[in-house]
């Protein structure tokens, strides 16, 4: 995939599943990876700025694996951020597939 398109949707897709439930930082990387290719080191700025920017909260869990985990949670002003990045993704999504599609269909 295109490393502009990762970049560009990386933030949300951070955003959506630490929505869904809190997640540390390799846990994360790796739910993400599921599905985009993308490297741990990528994702540890951007926590960090949106942990900055009150996007999130963290908390330390101990873990039986090794040191303490890093929890990331969705504060309020994070969820508003996130639903706002959701509506201006879906309308520039719909664009440009409607773009693509009267593209592709005038050759």
């Amino acid at each position: 995939m295109n490393v502009q398109f990762k970049k560009g949707v990386l933030e949300l897709c951070v955003l959506v599943l630490i929505s869904k439930k809190d997640q540390y930082g390799y846990e994360l990387a790796q739910n993400i990876s599921k599905r985009i290719d993308v490297a741990e080191g990528t994702l540890y700025p951007l926590l960090r700025r949106l942990t900055k920017e009150d996007y999130f909260t963290t908390y330390l869990v101990e873990s039986t694996e090794g040191p303490s985990r890093k929890y990331y949670r969705l504060t309020e002003k994070g969820r508003e951020y996130m639903e706002g990045l959701v509506r201006e993704w879906r309308a520039f999504s719909v664009s440009v597939t409607d773009l693509i599609e009267e593209g592709l269909r005038d050759e």
